[in-house]
């Protein structure tokens, strides 16, 4: 549900506001919330950290639109602003906006124009909380993004929602470059760069389109997450698509002897979430840590060129929508007795 803030002194504008969008209400699609000038709506948006948009007018008692919107871009840059007043200059609207507006709407209003709007707006407000996701969940900062988002992302608001650990449900894909190794020895540093950022590349681009998670980059290895709904079934998909993937590659040079190859362990279960490393050094990693991840490292370790191992725990929950073949059992590092796997064939 998104939550819109209403910031006026009109009294009338929060009934004509309710009617207008009394459907979105009904179906429990937008939340709105009312405030008479700009020191109330600050109020409300302390009382509500959640809020997705702000419709201020400028011209209020108090705390004007404009002296608001400076506020919102200093305490909270993530929550954006449209202006909806009768003063429609050019000069309102460039202030409006140099002050972080993200939209201008002039009174009378146009409710078929104000619906676009809102709903444009918190398009890119949810693309934007998506995309702090990733940088979270990704642990990938090589991005632009404006000055008031970096200062929110150092701020300790920010730090302590990162520093927030939970036992999770999920499934972890550890996907190698077989005998890559051999060549990062004996090819020139930026022949070696390319290839594996090329091989990168395609396994990214198939474990997003899993809905997947890339935990970190190991060398020529790469941990993928998987959670939510079928999270096992999206983890095996991905990977079959990898390998697929990779398999179709011819040689990357001809003066190179080596031919793309893969293999890949996958484990489903319970894993700790949280923020790994060291505090003092400002270097952690937002992971996943437990038996579920070194489980999935060493089956990984335990396959061949093109095999895709998984235990016998998850050949159980997806040998009705996959073709599997019974490898035996093997030695595992921590684990009292052989584990039996399998490899999923297709």
């Amino acid at each position: 549900m998104a939550k819109i803030l209403v910031v006026d002194d009109e009294a009338d504008l929060e009934v004509l506001i309710k009617q207008k969008f009394r459907k979105k209400i009904r179906d429990q699609e937008y939340e709105f919330f009312f405030a008479i000038n700009g020191r109330d709506a600050l109020e409300k948006i302390a009382q509500e950290p959640d809020l997705d948009l702000v419709l201020s007018d400028i011209n209020m008692p108090e705390m004007d639109g404009l002296t608001l919107l400076s506020k919102i871009s200093e305490k909270n840059p993530l929550l954006k602003a449209v202006i909806v007043s009768a003063y429609g200059d050019m000069d309102n609207i460039r202030t409006a906006m140099n002050r972080g507006a993200f939209d201008f709407v002039t009174k009378p209003i146009n409710f078929e124009d104000l619906t676009i709007t809102v709903e444009k707006t918190l398009k890119h407000a949810q693309h934007l909380k998506d995309t702090l996701k990733a940088v979270k969940e990704n642990n990938i900062l090589k991005m632009y993004v404006d000055e008031t988002v970096l200062n929110f992302m150092n701020s300790r608001e920010f730090e302590s929602s990162l520093m927030e650990n939970e036992t999770v449900q999920g499934s972890v894909v550890f996907i190698d470059m077989c005998g890559f190794t051999r060549i990062s020895e004996t090819a020139p540093p930026n022949t070696v760069v390319k290839m594996i950022n090329s091989y990168f590349d395609i396994m990214v681009k198939e474990i997003m389109a899993q809905n997947g998670f890339i935990d970190k980059f190991i060398g020529d290895a790469v941990m993928a997450v998987f959670r939510g709904d079928y999270h096992l079934d999206r983890a095996i998909d991905a990977s079959l698509a990898v390998r697929n993937k990779i398999k179709e590659l011819a040689p990357p040079d001809e003066n190179i002897d080596f031919t793309p190859k893969v293999s890949i362990g996958i484990k489903s279960g319970e894993m700790i979430s949280g923020n790994i490393g060291s505090e003092s050094l400002k270097r952690l990693d937002y992971t996943v840590i437990g038996d579920t991840v070194n489980t999935a490292a060493r089956l990984q370790d335990a396959a061949g060129e093109n095999q895709i191992i998984i235990s016998e725990s998850c050949h159980e929950k997806i040998k009705e929508f996959f073709k599997c073949r019974k490898i035996g059992e093997i030695e595992m590092k921590n684990k009292s007795k052989p584990v039996t796997v399998f490899e999923v064939m297709e």
